[in-house]
Protein backbone atom coordinates (compact mmCIF):
# COMPACT_ATOMS: atom_id res chain seq x y z
CA UNK A 1 0.00 0.00 0.00
CA UNK A 2 2.52 2.18 -0.97
CA UNK A 3 1.85 6.07 -2.16
CA UNK A 4 2.90 8.32 -4.65
CA UNK A 5 4.61 10.44 -1.87
CA UNK A 6 6.18 7.28 -0.08
CA UNK A 7 7.90 6.55 -3.75
CA UNK A 8 9.05 10.02 -4.02
CA UNK A 9 10.74 9.68 -0.74
CA UNK A 10 8.26 12.45 1.31
CA UNK A 11 8.43 11.63 4.86
CA UNK A 12 7.82 12.80 8.35
CA UNK A 13 9.96 12.66 11.62
CA UNK A 14 8.83 10.95 14.39
CA UNK A 15 10.49 10.52 17.87
CA UNK A 16 10.31 7.57 20.30
CA UNK A 17 12.26 7.19 23.12
CA UNK A 18 15.69 6.50 21.45
CA UNK A 19 14.98 9.64 19.66
CA UNK A 20 14.23 10.63 15.96
CA UNK A 21 13.35 8.29 12.66
CA UNK A 22 12.60 9.52 9.59
CA UNK A 23 8.77 7.38 8.30
CA UNK A 24 7.31 7.55 5.05
CA UNK A 25 4.89 10.75 4.98
CA UNK A 26 1.40 9.09 4.69
CA UNK A 27 2.94 6.05 6.80
CA UNK A 28 -0.01 5.24 10.20
CA UNK A 29 2.89 3.94 11.83
CA UNK A 30 5.55 5.68 13.53
CA UNK A 31 9.31 5.92 14.53
CA UNK A 32 9.47 2.29 16.36
CA UNK A 33 8.02 0.34 13.79
CA UNK A 34 10.47 2.25 11.21
CA UNK A 35 13.27 1.13 13.34
CA UNK A 36 11.94 -2.61 13.23
CA UNK A 37 11.87 -2.46 9.37
CA UNK A 38 15.31 -0.96 9.16
CA UNK A 39 16.50 -3.55 12.00
CA UNK A 40 14.73 -7.00 10.08
CA UNK A 41 15.36 -6.85 6.44
CA UNK A 42 14.60 -10.85 6.85
CA UNK A 43 11.77 -12.13 4.24
CA UNK A 44 9.21 -11.52 3.15
CA UNK A 45 6.50 -13.11 5.15
CA UNK A 46 4.34 -11.12 7.28
CA UNK A 47 2.03 -11.93 9.88
CA UNK A 48 -1.34 -13.38 8.28
CA UNK A 49 -4.60 -11.24 8.04
CA UNK A 50 -6.21 -13.20 10.74
CA UNK A 51 -3.55 -12.80 13.45
CA UNK A 52 -3.67 -8.53 12.29
CA UNK A 53 -7.80 -9.15 12.60
CA UNK A 54 -7.32 -10.98 15.95
CA UNK A 55 -4.56 -7.59 17.28
CA UNK A 56 -6.55 -5.19 16.62
CA UNK A 57 -9.48 -7.21 18.35
CA UNK A 58 -7.69 -7.10 21.35
CA UNK A 59 -6.85 -3.19 21.03
CA UNK A 60 -10.59 -2.62 20.11
CA UNK A 61 -11.55 -4.33 23.68
CA UNK A 62 -8.85 -2.91 25.93
CA UNK A 63 -9.87 0.19 24.95
CA UNK A 64 -13.92 -0.06 25.40
CA UNK A 65 -12.58 -1.99 28.93
CA UNK A 66 -9.89 1.08 29.89
CA UNK A 67 -12.99 3.62 29.21
CA UNK A 68 -15.68 1.41 31.16
CA UNK A 69 -12.97 1.56 33.85
CA UNK A 70 -12.39 5.18 34.02
CA UNK A 71 -8.36 4.57 33.25
CA UNK A 72 -9.14 6.81 29.33
CA UNK A 73 -10.79 9.41 28.60
CA UNK A 74 -13.88 8.69 26.24
CA UNK A 75 -13.12 10.53 23.41
CA UNK A 76 -9.26 8.86 22.88
CA UNK A 77 -11.06 5.36 23.63
CA UNK A 78 -13.69 6.25 20.76
CA UNK A 79 -11.43 7.01 18.50
CA UNK A 80 -9.01 4.35 19.38
CA UNK A 81 -12.33 1.89 18.96
CA UNK A 82 -12.74 3.08 15.73
CA UNK A 83 -9.50 3.15 14.45
CA UNK A 84 -8.82 -0.93 15.76
CA UNK A 85 -11.96 -1.15 14.53
CA UNK A 86 -10.33 -0.42 10.63
CA UNK A 87 -7.65 -2.91 11.71
CA UNK A 88 -9.95 -5.62 12.59
CA UNK A 89 -11.89 -5.10 9.07
CA UNK A 90 -8.52 -5.10 6.94
CA UNK A 91 -8.60 -1.44 5.86
CA UNK A 92 -5.31 -0.86 7.19
CA UNK A 93 -3.37 -3.92 6.43
CA UNK A 94 -0.67 -2.45 4.26
CA UNK A 95 0.36 -0.31 7.24
CA UNK A 96 1.80 -3.48 9.00
CA UNK A 97 5.24 -3.45 7.54
CA UNK A 98 7.25 -5.09 9.79
CA UNK A 99 8.90 -8.81 8.80
CA UNK A 100 7.86 -12.04 10.70
CA UNK A 101 11.53 -12.88 11.62
CA UNK A 102 11.87 -9.94 14.76
CA UNK A 103 11.92 -10.00 18.29
CA UNK A 104 10.39 -13.08 19.47
CA UNK A 105 8.57 -11.55 22.04
CA UNK A 106 6.34 -9.74 18.78
CA UNK A 107 6.95 -6.59 20.05
CA UNK A 108 7.49 -4.87 17.18
CA UNK A 109 4.62 -5.91 15.74
CA UNK A 110 2.58 -4.85 18.96
CA UNK A 111 4.36 -1.60 18.45
CA UNK A 112 3.15 -1.61 14.36
CA UNK A 113 -0.74 -1.96 15.79
CA UNK A 114 -0.26 1.02 18.46
CA UNK A 115 0.80 3.17 16.31
CA UNK A 116 -0.64 2.30 13.28
CA UNK A 117 -4.20 2.93 16.01
CA UNK A 118 -2.77 5.67 17.68
CA UNK A 119 -2.07 8.09 14.28
CA UNK A 120 -5.20 6.66 13.04
CA UNK A 121 -7.02 7.74 15.89
CA UNK A 122 -5.77 11.01 15.98
CA UNK A 123 -6.49 11.73 12.08
CA UNK A 124 -10.11 10.77 13.42
CA UNK A 125 -10.00 13.69 16.28
CA UNK A 126 -8.44 15.94 13.81
CA UNK A 127 -4.78 15.61 14.92
CA UNK A 128 -2.18 15.53 12.39
CA UNK A 129 -0.11 12.28 12.27
CA UNK A 130 2.74 11.72 14.43
CA UNK A 131 1.43 14.74 17.03
CA UNK A 132 0.92 11.88 19.67
CA UNK A 133 -2.55 13.48 20.35
CA UNK A 134 -3.46 9.90 20.76
CA UNK A 135 -0.10 7.95 22.34
CA UNK A 136 0.67 4.63 20.99
CA UNK A 137 1.84 3.57 24.35
CA UNK A 138 0.00 5.60 26.81
CA UNK A 139 -3.41 5.03 25.45
CA UNK A 140 -3.74 2.52 22.60
CA UNK A 141 -1.34 -0.34 25.18
CA UNK A 142 -3.20 0.88 28.21
CA UNK A 143 -2.98 -1.70 30.90
CA UNK A 144 -1.18 -3.88 28.17
CA UNK A 145 2.18 -5.36 27.31
CA UNK A 146 3.48 -7.36 24.23
CA UNK A 147 4.13 -10.24 26.28
CA UNK A 148 0.50 -10.82 27.17
CA UNK A 149 -0.93 -9.23 23.71
CA UNK A 150 1.09 -11.22 21.14
CA UNK A 151 0.11 -14.84 22.85
CA UNK A 152 -3.55 -13.52 23.48
CA UNK A 153 -4.25 -12.42 19.63
CA UNK A 154 -2.49 -16.08 18.80
CA UNK A 155 -5.10 -17.91 20.44
CA UNK A 156 -7.71 -16.06 19.17
CA UNK A 157 -6.33 -16.35 15.68
CA UNK A 158 -6.31 -19.76 16.08
CA UNK A 159 -9.84 -20.34 17.47
CA UNK A 160 -11.39 -18.15 15.06
CA UNK A 161 -9.60 -20.10 12.07
CA UNK A 162 -10.27 -23.20 13.24
CA UNK A 163 -13.97 -22.87 13.96
CA UNK A 164 -14.66 -21.05 10.51
CA UNK A 165 -12.52 -22.24 8.07
CA UNK A 166 -10.91 -25.95 9.59
CA UNK A 167 -13.55 -27.61 11.70
CA UNK A 168 -16.58 -26.96 8.58
CA UNK A 169 -13.99 -28.48 6.04
CA UNK A 170 -13.33 -31.63 8.18
CA UNK A 171 -16.86 -31.95 9.10
CA UNK A 172 -17.75 -31.71 5.45
CA UNK A 173 -15.16 -34.53 4.69
CA UNK A 174 -16.80 -36.44 7.51
CA UNK A 175 -20.06 -36.05 5.77
CA UNK A 176 -18.90 -37.31 2.37
CA UNK A 177 -17.03 -40.38 3.78
CA UNK A 178 -19.80 -41.64 5.63
CA UNK A 179 -22.05 -41.09 2.63
CA UNK A 180 -19.56 -42.94 0.42
CA UNK A 181 -19.34 -45.70 3.56
CA UNK A 182 -23.22 -46.39 2.33
CA UNK A 183 -22.99 -46.05 -1.13
CA UNK A 184 -20.26 -49.04 -1.01
CA UNK A 185 -21.68 -50.93 1.05
CA UNK A 186 -22.43 -54.13 -1.16
CA UNK A 187 -19.40 -52.98 -3.23
CA UNK A 188 -16.87 -56.46 -2.25
CA UNK A 189 -13.20 -56.14 -2.59
CA UNK A 190 -9.96 -57.68 -1.65
CA UNK A 191 -8.29 -56.45 1.78
CA UNK A 192 -4.64 -55.82 2.19
CA UNK A 193 -2.34 -56.26 4.57
CA UNK A 194 1.81 -55.16 3.86
CA UNK A 195 0.38 -54.11 0.59
CA UNK A 196 -0.18 -57.87 0.01
CA UNK A 197 -3.46 -59.23 -0.75
CA UNK A 198 -5.72 -59.93 2.07
CA UNK A 199 -9.09 -61.72 3.11
CA UNK A 200 -12.31 -59.91 1.61
CA UNK A 201 -13.59 -56.38 2.83
CA UNK A 202 -16.73 -54.29 1.70
CA UNK A 203 -15.59 -51.12 -0.05
CA UNK A 204 -17.95 -49.30 2.25
CA UNK A 205 -16.11 -50.38 5.42
CA UNK A 206 -13.00 -48.92 3.90
CA UNK A 207 -14.69 -45.92 3.57
CA UNK A 208 -15.92 -45.94 7.11
CA UNK A 209 -12.44 -46.40 8.46
CA UNK A 210 -11.68 -43.33 6.54
CA UNK A 211 -14.79 -41.40 7.95
CA UNK A 212 -13.75 -42.72 11.51
CA UNK A 213 -10.28 -41.05 11.26
CA UNK A 214 -11.95 -37.96 10.60
CA UNK A 215 -14.38 -38.01 13.13
CA UNK A 216 -11.92 -38.56 15.56
CA UNK A 217 -9.79 -35.65 14.16
CA UNK A 218 -12.53 -33.84 14.78
CA UNK A 219 -12.70 -34.43 18.27
CA UNK A 220 -9.05 -33.52 18.82
CA UNK A 221 -9.32 -30.23 16.86
CA UNK A 222 -12.33 -29.44 19.45
CA UNK A 223 -10.06 -30.15 22.25
CA UNK A 224 -7.85 -28.00 21.25
CA UNK A 225 -10.57 -25.03 22.24
CA UNK A 226 -9.78 -25.67 26.09
CA UNK A 227 -6.13 -24.93 26.02
CA UNK A 228 -6.17 -22.19 23.26
CA UNK A 229 -9.10 -20.61 25.23
CA UNK A 230 -6.93 -19.42 27.78
CA UNK A 231 -5.74 -16.00 27.06
CA UNK A 232 -2.47 -14.15 28.64
CA UNK A 233 -3.97 -10.88 28.83
CA UNK A 234 -3.75 -9.28 32.06
CA UNK A 235 -0.25 -10.90 32.68
CA UNK A 236 1.63 -7.56 31.45
CA UNK A 237 5.35 -8.03 31.71
CA UNK A 238 6.05 -10.85 32.94
CA UNK A 239 2.89 -12.31 34.89
CA UNK A 240 2.47 -10.35 37.84
CA UNK A 241 0.12 -8.09 35.99
CA UNK A 242 2.29 -5.04 36.94
CA UNK A 243 0.45 -1.21 35.40
CA UNK A 244 -3.28 -2.97 34.55
CA UNK A 245 -6.06 -2.61 36.45
CA UNK A 246 -7.54 -5.83 38.28
CA UNK A 247 -10.75 -6.26 36.34
CA UNK A 248 -8.78 -5.09 32.58
CA UNK A 249 -8.24 -9.08 31.76
CA UNK A 250 -12.18 -9.75 32.25
CA UNK A 251 -13.52 -7.10 31.57
CA UNK A 252 -11.44 -7.34 27.51
CA UNK A 253 -11.82 -10.54 27.27
CA UNK A 254 -15.65 -10.75 27.98
CA UNK A 255 -15.55 -8.48 25.14
CA UNK A 256 -13.53 -10.40 23.17
CA UNK A 257 -16.00 -13.58 24.00
CA UNK A 258 -18.35 -11.73 22.98
CA UNK A 259 -17.34 -9.62 19.33
CA UNK A 260 -15.93 -13.12 18.39
CA UNK A 261 -18.61 -15.18 19.71
CA UNK A 262 -16.44 -17.66 21.10
CA UNK A 263 -17.60 -18.48 24.47
CA UNK A 264 -14.05 -20.84 24.96
CA UNK A 265 -12.47 -17.32 26.21
CA UNK A 266 -10.96 -16.89 29.53
CA UNK A 267 -8.76 -15.44 31.28
CA UNK A 268 -5.51 -17.96 31.77
CA UNK A 269 -5.58 -19.64 35.27
CA UNK A 270 -1.83 -19.07 35.96
CA UNK A 271 0.10 -15.67 33.54
CA UNK A 272 3.58 -17.36 34.34
CA UNK A 273 2.61 -20.44 32.77
CA UNK A 274 0.57 -18.61 30.03
CA UNK A 275 3.34 -16.11 29.13
CA UNK A 276 6.94 -18.24 30.06
CA UNK A 277 5.51 -21.50 28.05
CA UNK A 278 3.65 -22.09 24.67
CA UNK A 279 2.62 -25.28 25.32
CA UNK A 280 -0.87 -24.56 24.36
CA UNK A 281 0.66 -24.25 20.79
CA UNK A 282 2.23 -27.16 20.92
CA UNK A 283 -0.66 -28.89 21.75
CA UNK A 284 -2.43 -27.39 19.12
CA UNK A 285 -0.12 -28.34 16.50
CA UNK A 286 -0.06 -31.92 17.55
CA UNK A 287 -3.48 -32.28 17.25
CA UNK A 288 -3.05 -30.40 13.46
CA UNK A 289 -0.19 -32.93 12.83
CA UNK A 290 -2.21 -35.68 13.48
CA UNK A 291 -5.12 -34.62 11.33
CA UNK A 292 -2.56 -34.07 8.50
CA UNK A 293 -1.31 -37.91 9.21
CA UNK A 294 -4.79 -39.05 9.07
CA UNK A 295 -5.43 -37.04 5.24
CA UNK A 296 -2.05 -38.52 4.32
CA UNK A 297 -3.32 -42.11 5.23
CA UNK A 298 -7.02 -41.62 3.46
CA UNK A 299 -5.13 -40.10 0.14
CA UNK A 300 -2.70 -42.25 -0.29
CA UNK A 301 -4.97 -45.19 -0.03
CA UNK A 302 -7.24 -43.40 -2.62
CA UNK A 303 -4.36 -42.97 -5.41
CA UNK A 304 -3.38 -46.76 -5.28
CA UNK A 305 -6.76 -47.65 -5.03
CA UNK A 306 -7.19 -45.61 -8.21
CA UNK A 307 -3.94 -46.25 -9.92
CA UNK A 308 -4.11 -47.59 -13.08
CA UNK A 309 -6.29 -47.14 -15.03
CA UNK A 310 -5.42 -50.48 -16.29
CA UNK A 311 -1.97 -51.52 -15.34
CA UNK A 312 -2.46 -50.62 -11.60
CA UNK A 313 -5.65 -51.43 -9.13
CA UNK A 314 -7.90 -49.34 -10.52
CA UNK A 315 -10.79 -50.65 -7.83
CA UNK A 316 -12.14 -46.71 -7.57
CA UNK A 317 -12.34 -43.61 -10.06
CA UNK A 318 -11.51 -40.84 -9.16
CA UNK A 319 -12.96 -37.28 -10.55
CA UNK A 320 -11.01 -36.24 -13.58
CA UNK A 321 -9.85 -32.31 -13.31
CA UNK A 322 -7.54 -31.59 -15.83
CA UNK A 323 -4.76 -33.19 -17.72
CA UNK A 324 -1.94 -34.95 -15.93
CA UNK A 325 0.95 -34.90 -18.54
CA UNK A 326 2.65 -32.65 -20.98
CA UNK A 327 3.97 -35.46 -22.96
CA UNK A 328 1.32 -38.59 -22.95
CA UNK A 329 -1.68 -37.57 -24.28
CA UNK A 330 -4.80 -39.10 -22.30
CA UNK A 331 -3.03 -39.16 -18.77
CA UNK A 332 -4.70 -38.16 -15.95
CA UNK A 333 -3.61 -38.59 -12.60
CA UNK A 334 -4.67 -37.57 -9.00
CA UNK A 335 -3.82 -33.75 -8.91
CA UNK A 336 -6.34 -32.99 -6.10
CA UNK A 337 -4.93 -36.00 -3.95
CA UNK A 338 -1.81 -34.55 -4.41
CA UNK A 339 -2.30 -31.24 -3.49
CA UNK A 340 -3.58 -32.09 -0.65
CA UNK A 341 -0.58 -34.61 0.47
CA UNK A 342 1.73 -31.63 -0.29
CA UNK A 343 -0.42 -29.49 2.04
CA UNK A 344 0.38 -32.31 4.97
CA UNK A 345 3.37 -32.19 4.50
CA UNK A 346 3.71 -28.75 4.78
CA UNK A 347 2.09 -29.40 8.11
CA UNK A 348 4.33 -31.72 9.66
CA UNK A 349 6.54 -29.37 9.03
CA UNK A 350 5.54 -26.85 10.71
CA UNK A 351 4.34 -28.81 13.67
CA UNK A 352 8.40 -29.23 13.91
CA UNK A 353 9.13 -25.79 13.96
CA UNK A 354 6.31 -25.08 16.44
CA UNK A 355 8.00 -27.97 18.91
CA UNK A 356 10.98 -26.43 18.67
CA UNK A 357 10.02 -22.89 19.37
CA UNK A 358 8.39 -24.29 22.31
CA UNK A 359 11.20 -25.68 23.88
CA UNK A 360 12.41 -21.96 23.77
CA UNK A 361 10.34 -20.95 27.09
CA UNK A 362 12.97 -18.82 28.95
CA UNK A 363 11.73 -18.25 32.54
CA UNK A 364 8.79 -15.66 32.53
CA UNK A 365 8.84 -15.50 28.67
CA UNK A 366 8.96 -17.39 25.10
CA UNK A 367 11.06 -15.76 22.56
CA UNK A 368 9.59 -17.58 19.12
CA UNK A 369 6.35 -16.13 19.21
CA UNK A 370 6.58 -14.84 15.71
CA UNK A 371 7.10 -18.27 14.16
CA UNK A 372 5.12 -20.32 16.18
CA UNK A 373 2.26 -18.53 15.65
CA UNK A 374 3.21 -18.20 11.61
CA UNK A 375 3.20 -21.47 11.37
CA UNK A 376 0.23 -22.34 13.52
CA UNK A 377 -2.02 -20.11 11.50
CA UNK A 378 -0.86 -21.21 8.44
CA UNK A 379 -1.24 -25.23 9.11
CA UNK A 380 -4.89 -24.39 10.01
CA UNK A 381 -5.40 -22.47 7.27
CA UNK A 382 -3.70 -24.95 5.15
CA UNK A 383 -5.65 -27.82 6.33
CA UNK A 384 -9.06 -26.27 6.07
CA UNK A 385 -8.63 -25.28 2.68
CA UNK A 386 -7.29 -27.96 1.44
CA UNK A 387 -9.49 -30.43 3.21
CA UNK A 388 -12.52 -28.67 1.64
CA UNK A 389 -11.12 -28.93 -1.93
CA UNK A 390 -10.42 -32.60 -1.29
CA UNK A 391 -13.97 -32.76 -0.10
CA UNK A 392 -15.70 -31.01 -3.44
CA UNK A 393 -13.74 -32.02 -5.92
CA UNK A 394 -12.53 -35.44 -5.41
CA UNK A 395 -14.37 -37.57 -2.27
CA UNK A 396 -17.83 -36.54 -3.60
CA UNK A 397 -16.86 -37.77 -6.75
CA UNK A 398 -15.45 -41.08 -6.17
CA UNK A 399 -16.85 -44.22 -8.15
CA UNK A 400 -16.43 -47.78 -7.28
CA UNK A 401 -15.26 -49.93 -10.23
CA UNK A 402 -17.49 -53.08 -9.18
CA UNK A 403 -16.43 -55.40 -11.73
CA UNK A 404 -12.61 -54.95 -11.18
CA UNK A 405 -12.98 -55.39 -7.22
CA UNK A 406 -14.92 -58.61 -8.42
CA UNK A 407 -12.40 -60.26 -10.54
CA UNK A 408 -9.30 -59.09 -8.08
CA UNK A 409 -11.24 -61.16 -5.12
CA UNK A 410 -11.17 -64.22 -7.05
CA UNK A 411 -7.50 -64.32 -7.97
CA UNK A 412 -6.50 -63.55 -4.56
CA UNK A 413 -5.00 -66.56 -2.52
CA UNK A 414 -5.71 -65.15 0.55
CA UNK A 415 -9.25 -66.80 0.01
CA UNK A 416 -8.00 -69.86 1.41
CA UNK A 417 -8.09 -68.24 4.93
CA UNK A 418 -12.01 -69.63 4.83
CA UNK A 419 -10.58 -73.58 4.22
CA UNK A 420 -8.46 -73.22 7.39
CA UNK A 421 -11.44 -73.95 9.89
CA UNK A 422 -12.82 -76.06 7.89
CA UNK A 423 -9.63 -78.35 6.78
CA UNK A 424 -7.05 -76.84 8.85
CA UNK A 425 -4.61 -74.36 8.33
CA UNK A 426 -1.57 -76.48 6.86
CA UNK A 427 -3.88 -77.95 4.26
CA UNK A 428 -5.23 -74.82 3.34
CA UNK A 429 -1.33 -73.34 2.93
CA UNK A 430 -0.61 -76.34 0.40
CA UNK A 431 -3.50 -75.08 -1.48
CA UNK A 432 -2.62 -71.49 -1.77
CA UNK A 433 0.46 -72.83 -2.57
CA UNK A 434 -0.24 -75.21 -5.62
CA UNK A 435 -2.70 -71.63 -6.82
CA UNK A 436 0.14 -69.80 -6.97
CA UNK A 437 2.62 -72.32 -8.72
CA UNK A 438 0.05 -73.14 -11.02
CA UNK A 439 -1.73 -69.89 -11.60
CA UNK A 440 -4.76 -70.90 -10.71
CA UNK A 441 -7.55 -69.64 -8.39
CA UNK A 442 -8.11 -71.46 -5.37
CA UNK A 443 -11.61 -72.09 -5.56
CA UNK A 444 -10.12 -74.02 -8.76
CA UNK A 445 -7.60 -75.89 -6.89
CA UNK A 446 -9.66 -76.79 -4.34
CA UNK A 447 -12.21 -78.26 -6.51
CA UNK A 448 -9.70 -80.15 -8.38
CA UNK A 449 -8.76 -81.26 -5.07
CA UNK A 450 -12.19 -82.42 -3.87
CA UNK A 451 -11.45 -81.37 -0.45
CA UNK A 452 -15.39 -80.64 0.38
CA UNK A 453 -17.98 -80.63 -2.37
CA UNK A 454 -18.86 -78.27 -4.87
CA UNK A 455 -22.03 -77.11 -2.69
CA UNK A 456 -20.18 -76.88 0.41
CA UNK A 457 -17.26 -74.65 -1.18
CA UNK A 458 -19.38 -72.42 -2.68
CA UNK A 459 -20.66 -71.62 1.05
CA UNK A 460 -17.24 -71.55 2.12
CA UNK A 461 -15.76 -68.94 -0.73
CA UNK A 462 -18.83 -66.68 -0.61
CA UNK A 463 -16.67 -63.47 -0.63
CA UNK A 464 -19.60 -61.38 1.05
CA UNK A 465 -19.98 -64.12 3.76
CA UNK A 466 -15.80 -63.23 5.02
CA UNK A 467 -16.53 -59.62 5.18
CA UNK A 468 -18.47 -60.41 8.47
CA UNK A 469 -17.15 -61.60 11.61
CA UNK A 470 -17.48 -65.24 12.72
CA UNK A 471 -16.97 -68.47 10.48
CA UNK A 472 -17.21 -68.68 6.28
CA UNK A 473 -20.54 -71.29 6.24
CA UNK A 474 -21.15 -71.90 10.04
CA UNK A 475 -24.37 -73.79 10.26
CA UNK A 476 -24.43 -74.77 6.91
Amino acid sequence: MTTRREESGAVRVEKDSMGEMRVPATALYGAQTQRAVENFPISDLRWPRSFIRALGLVKWAAAQANRDLGLLPADKADAISRAAREVIEGALDGHFVVDLFQTGSGTSTNMNANEVIANRATQLVGGALGSKAIHPNDHVNLGQSSNDVIPTAIHIAALETVDQALLPALSMLHATLVQKSLEFSRVVKIGRTHLQDATPIRLGQEFGGYARQIELGIRRVENMRASLGELALGGTAVGTGINTHPDFAAKTIALLSQETDCPFFVEAADHFEAQGAQDSLVEASGALKTVAVSLMKIANDLRWLASGPRCGLGEINLPETQPGSSIMPGKVNPVIVESLLQVCVQVIGNDAAITLGGQAGNFELNVMLPVMAYNLLQSIQLLGAATQNFTAKCIAGVTANEARCEAMIEQSLAMCTALAPEIGYDAAAKIAKESYRTGKTVREVALEQKIVSPERLKVLLDPRQMTERGFAGKGE
